[in-house]
């Protein structure tokens, strides 16, 4: 179990704040946009001081848990199913995979706990940089897996996308997008894959969604033509009259879009985990036992909040965690054991579903209430590419708590490591 692991005891009484903040603002400055340095100390709670340690077996474990949902999520019958609840931009599969699926989960006492999957999570670059400023600890080295290369491996990630609806055509322009980017909390990160493709020779720029304009077959953006955008909106079936330019030309195929509605609805919609965690209907499509198993022992199990299951899902609340369907960054999302009768009311108006509350680990630092841990693994074609860790306090995770934000992470090898070892 989790908290038997030597990763556990490392969370719960190694105290060394080990994010150096001078390098991490020195390795900023040396890229192409100095003014990156500047935008992140002026968002002190974005990196957390500490770095997030877990086990080897946990990560096989999380990992034997996406396989088996990359398994389902490709039977005809899953994916009609969630087809079935998408809207009509969703439809259309362009080919593309989609950039930067996670897979969200909490390190609970009886191993990891996936609790949501995400088709446009940020954080990759930015933790990147984190987990390169980590100052060495009485712990001494440990991996970060997928640290090593990891911006070419995210660059290779986009030049597969590109291939896989553009084939050999030359990927010239992209942009990057999102509503108002100058003014999202992770516009940092925005500069970096900024540098990231102008260092590989393909041109860069970020833009409003509202301000891309199509006609004539091109999507262009400040005038020029795009081939490929890079899509951090959170509209994600792109329905908003201000993305109606990026909408049609997606819909025309004139542009590649990843992440794309269609990846969206497949995968992030979160009533995917009702039919993730219910084994009659996984049974029904032969989805074989050790994969049933696996999911059901790695993803609480989810159910449609309706108005028939009402009574009984409030008097089960505490032990329940309340999201919706196409819920993002934890907004709109509750535990039981604090809703109010208010929130119940707008919960049942809405579009719910209502997971079995898989409680998160927690990081204790030198002073202070420990802090939560989200731990996000960034998945492309069913490998895992790299993990990061947000840090936080409150019911969900945030930006707000002294000494959290995201967070390195560090694999313990039990094996090579014993418990008897001192830990700081």
């Amino acid at each position: 179990m989790t908290h038997h692991t030597r990763a556990a005891a490392c969370n719960r009484d190694c105290r060394c704040l080990t994010t150096n903040r001078a390098a991490l603002h020195g390795a900023l400055e040396t890229g192409l946009s100095p003014q990156t340095a500047d935008l992140v100390a002026a968002r002190p709670l974005l990196f957390a001081d500490s770095a997030v340690f877990v086990s080897a077996a946990e990560v096989a474990r999380m990992g034997a848990v996406i396989a088996a949902v990359e398994r389902v999520a490709a039977l005809p019958g899953y994916r009609d199913t969630m087809l079935s609840l998408a809207p009509p931009s969703a439809q259309r599969d362009p080919g593309p995979l989609g950039a930067f699926l996670s897979y969200d989960f909490h390190l609970t006492g009886d191993g990891p706990r996936l609790i949501e999957v995400n088709t446009n999570a940020g954080g990759a670059l930015l933790g990147a940089a984190v987990a390169r400023a980590q100052a060495m600890c009485c712990q001494g080295p440990m991996a970060s897996p997928g640290l090593a290369g990891l911006e070419a491996t995210l660059f290779a990630m986009f030049r597969s996308e590109w291939q896989r609806q553009r084939g050999d055509a030359a990927l010239r322009r992209v942009a990057i997008v999102d509503d108002r980017p100058e003014t999202q909390f992770l516009y940092p990160e925005f500069l970096l894959f900024r540098d990231l493709f102008t260092q590989q020779g393909v041109e860069a720029v970020i833009v409003d969604g509202a301000a891309l304009d199509y006609h004539g077959g091109v999507l262009r953006a400040e005038g020029q033509a795009i081939d490929l955008v890079y899509n951090r909106l959170c509209d994600f079936p792109l329905t908003e009259p201000n993305h109606a330019a990026l909408a049609q030309a997606y819909a025309d195929g004139a542009v590649v879009v990843t992440p794309h509605p269609h990846a969206h609805a497949l995968r992030a919609d979160k009533r995917a985990l009702i039919l993730l965690t219910d084994d009659a209907l996984l049974a029904d499509w032969d989805v074989a036992a050790a994969d049933r198993a696996t999911l059901a022992a790695g993803i609480p199990r989810t159910v449609a909040v309706t108005a028939d299951q009402a009574e009984a899902l409030w008097a089960a609340r505490s032990r329940l965690f309340f999201k919706p369907t196409s819920g993002y960054g934890s907004k709109a999302a509750y535990r039981g054991d604090k809703l109010t009768r208010r929130v119940w009311g707008e919960i049942l108006a809405g579009s719910y579903v209502a997971q079995g509350l898989a409680p998160p680990s927690e990081r204790h630092q030198e002073a202070g209430r420990p802090m939560k841990v989200d731990l996000r693994v960034f998945v492309y074609n069913g490998a895992i590419q790299f993990l990061s860790a947000r840090l936080y306090q409150g019911q969900t995770t945030n930006f707000q708590t002294p000494g959290g934000g995201l967070a390195a992470v560090f694999v313990v090898d039990d094996d090579a490591m014993p418990q008897k070892d001192a830990i700081c």
